[in-house]
C-alpha cells in the first residue's frame, strides 16, 4: 500500500502530503514515510474518523494537531490556529488531513499564498485539482484574503 492510495492523496513538494480521511493503517503509512507531524482538519463526529488516530500518530513518534473546522462554517480563528502550526513546523515534514482533503486544499491555498509566496495560478490550480469550493468556502477564501490584505 502507497501513500497514494489514500483517499484524494496530493503531495505539494517534499515536504507537505495532503489528503482525505486516512484508515489506521495509512496513518502508520504515513509515519513510515517519513512525516513527522499529522494534521487533522475534519471533526471527530465524521463517520470515517480515525477513533485513537491521535494515540496511533503518537505511538509512532509523530506530533498530532487536531484542528476541528466545521465544514459549514470554517472561522478565521480556525485558519490562523492552522497557520501558527504550520509556521512551527516550517523544517518538518507535515501531512495534513481532513474528510476529503476539501477543507486541507483550501487551507493550503491560503498557506501557500500567504506564507510560502507560491504563485496564486500554481496554488489554485493545486486546489481546483480537488474540487471547486462552493459558496461557503469561496466566502471564507476571500474573508482570508480581505483580512492579510490581499483583496
Amino acid at each position: 500500500m502507497a501513500l497514494t492510495d489514500i483517499k484524494n492523496f496530493r503531495a505539494l513538494g517534499d515536504r507537505i502530503g495532503t489528503s482525505g480521511m486516512p484508515t489506521p493503517q495509512q496513518v502508520v503509512e504515513i509515519a513510515e514515510e517519513g512525516y513527522a507531524i499529522v494534521v487533522n482538519l475534519a471533526l471527530p463526529s465524521h463517520p470515517e474518523a480515525v477513533r485513537d488516530e491521535g494515540a496511533i500518530v503518537a505511538l509512532r513518534g509523530l506530533t498530532y494537531v487536531h484542528i476541528p473546522v466545521e465544514f459549514d462554517r470554517p472561522l478565521l480563528s480556525d485558519f490562523e490556529t492552522f497557520r501558527a502550526v504550520m509556521n512551527a513546523h516550517r523544517d518538518r515534514r507535515v501531512f495534513v488531513h481532513c474528510a476529503l482533503n476539501y477543507r486541507v486544499s483550501a487551507f493550503m491555498y491560503l498557506y501557500r499564498l500567504l506564507e510560502e509566496a507560491v504563485p496564486a495560478e500554481q496554488a489554485r490550480g493545486d486546489l481546483e485539482a480537488l474540487w471547486h469550493p462552493d459558496e461557503v468556502w469561496s466566502d471564507f477564501i476571500e474573508e482570508v484574503l480581505e483580512e492579510n490584505g490581499w483583496l
